[in-house]
């Protein structure tokens, strides 16, 4: 089979297309044949490492952690899967050497999720990652809801930093599907236009208007929570707009890795901050992102595609670094590898 594999840390010039032989699922496991792979920040960062020239976790990692496809083989003790089940998948390369950028991956049941007859494997390939994240994001407020469904989020206004993102077009779809009113901070026409067609209620361009005042305008007790990229940028805004009891979730460190926050404003507020991160989040969360990001792709309220704001860029998997090279540089929307026949 062909598969793109690294051996050392450093640029996309790493990744090497090779041939390999197919893998065979243990006990506990499930082979799928990969149709389409996802490509996220993670993914080229993981690959860069703290340094470029380093020795790898094993010795050869085939990078990408989200995909889609079909099964191919199920290892003993595997219940719910047969042969030609069409699936997503999660977390294929963490902790582990091989991800999606290969034409079969194996993977523990556990990261394997069936995919609804109604969706794409584009739109498989486009979960995992953003849209688990996003789930993480709204389910952590002091007041729940623990799990996302139609009316979950009902008479809650959520803010969405970022929203033409992978993750903030997620967050942005899985509130609206549950129920929530839905704001988003942008910074550009183009990225409005975007966050629009994802399904965002007001989206507000942080550059050109008073962000906090235009906020405040659409939900004068203030957002119940906001599902945030760049916590160190946007703290201030935060603390103008969060209401009594809110909560603020943060999944990436964009704009600084260090904030300062006025404490007695977030003490009056009772604010909560909750970090997350999705390899660390624990079984349980996992599980639940993934049962009901299905039942919203079911429903229909996760589409992707330029048409419902994230615009897809796909490679061939031999140009799998040019892949990275586009998700480092800041593509807006989603990059994906056809690495199957069935990818289109």
């Amino acid at each position: 089979m062909r598969a793109v594999a690294y051996a050392q840390t450093g640029d996309s010039s790493v990744l090497q297309l090779v041939e390999r032989d197919v893998p065979d699922p243990r006990p506990g496991e499930v082979r799928v044949r990969i149709v389409v792979s996802g490509v996220n920040p993670t993914d080229w960062k993981a690959r860069a490492g703290a340094q470029a020239g380093r020795p790898t976790p094993f010795a050869e990692v085939v990078p990408n952690q989200d995909g889609s496809g079909v099964v191919d083989a199920v290892g003993d003790g595997v219940a719910g899967f047969a042969v030609g089940d069409r699936v997503w998948v999660f977390l294929a390369a963490h902790e582990r050497p091989t991800g999606t950028a290969q034409e079969f991956a194996v993977l523990p049941a556990s990261r394997v999720v069936h995919l609804p007859d109604t969706a794409s494997f584009e739109l498989g390939a486009s979960l995992g990652v953003p849209a688990m994240t996003a789930h993480r994001a709204l389910t952590v407020h002091e007041g729940g809801p623990e799990r996302l469904r139609p009316g979950a989020l009902d008479g809650r206004t959520v803010l969405v930093a970022g929203g033409a993102g992978a993750v903030g077009h997620a967050a942005i779809q899985l509130a609206r599907w549950s129920g929530a009113t839905v704001v988003t901070t942008i910074s550009s026409p183009e990225k409005a236009a975007l966050a629009t067609a994802a399904g965002a209620h007001h989206v507000v361009d942080y550059r050109a208007d008073d962000a906090a005042k235009a906020i405040r305008a659409i939900a004068p007790d203030g957002v119940d929570l906001v599902v945030e990229v760049s916590p160190a940028r946007n703290a201030e805004l935060n603390s103008r707009v969060i209401a009594n009891h809110g909560s603020i979730a943060v999944y990436a460190t964009d704009g600084g890795a260090e904030m300062t926050l006025d404490v007695r404003r977030h003490f009056a507020l009772n604010v909560r901050y909750q970090f997350l991160l999705l390899y660390t989040v624990g079984d349980a969360a996992l599980s639940a992102a993934a049962i009901d990001v299905t039942r919203a792709v079911a429903d229909g309220a996760l589409p992707v595609g330029e048409a419902a704001g994230l615009p897809l860029t796909r490679f061939p998997l031999e140009r799998a670094a040019a892949a990275h090279d586009a998700v480092e540089a800041g593509t807006v929307g989603k990059v994906l590898i056809d690495v199957g026949a069935d990818a289109s």
